[in-house]
């Protein structure tokens, strides 16, 4: 049973490839406007749980529920109409269309939108994420940052309760990556909740109030983010048994 005020949850969550287990007995929950941090190292399962938190992978044990109701068995886009959206580590925009019609397909087939309805919520994503001066360039002309903008402003569009990040800060700046934080913790100041992968922890524990430590499929630590980085299970996770003198982040 999920707490009072939580959003989403997964319980007792599994996912293999054939005899390969990448996730094992998951058990995530995020509250409403609730802030959380996913860090982990490399094949962690990380992303693997931000996939079948989004419906992209089907999960092979356990079930996810939204507000109560299990939507274990739906997939990406009637968990998006349902108000679960997500961004993509390489940022995917959509070929010979502009910012603004990018989006417009996001809250047309994300968002379940029409006419006016949809082009103001594609105008609000775009002034959400400081893209309104890009709005008639095509996509894929795009830098980094603003390729991750629109990655953003896309999900906005849909008009999310439950924004899923994997890794949007990767391969930005200091600068870059300073201006994402401050849209993120807009987006979230809008009561919108974030469940936020990412390396470069000095960015993330900007936003988060809570982390979450994976290892191996399995969640090893979870709580305030000090805490969660000078955890011993977590240092041996990232640097080896020997590091304990030496604190993740």
């Amino acid at each position: 049973m999920a707490e009072p005020g939580t959003i989403l949850a997964a319980s007792g969550l599994g996912k293999r490839f054939g005899a390969l287990v990448v996730l094992g007995d998951v058990d995530f929950a995020v509250r409403e406007g609730e802030a959380v941090g996913i860090v982990g190292p490399n094949g962690a399962g990380k992303t693997t749980l931000l996939n079948v938190l989004s419906g992209a992978y089907p999960p092979s044990a356990g079930r996810v529920t939204f507000r109560g109701q299990d939507v274990s068995a739906l997939d990406a886009a009637a968990r998006c109409r349902r108000g679960i959206a997500r961004s993509h580590q390489i940022p995917r925009p959509f070929s010979g269309m502009t910012v603004f019609e990018n989006l417009l397909v996001a809250a047309r087939a994300g968002g379940g939108l029409r006419g006016r309805a949809a082009e103001l919520r594609c105008l609000d994503a775009l002034e959400q994420c400081a893209m309104m001066p890009l709005a008639n360039r095509r996509g894929e002309t795009l830098g980094l940052l603003d390729r991750k903008r629109l990655e953003l402003a896309r999900a906005l569009a849909t008009g999310p309760q439950v924004l899923l990040l994997d890794e949007i800060g990767g391969g930005l700046t200091d600068g870059e990556a300073a201006d994402l934080v401050g849209i993120i913790q807009a987006i979230r100041a809008r009561g919108i909740a974030v469940v936020w992968i990412e390396h470069i922890v000095h960015i993330l524990v900007q936003v988060v109030g809570r982390l979450v430590c994976m290892d191996a499929g399995r969640v090893i630590a979870e709580g305030a983010p000090g805490d969660v980085l000078r955890d011993a299970a977590v240092i041996d996770a990232y640097l080896g048994p020997s590091a304990h003198a030496h604190p993740v982040g």
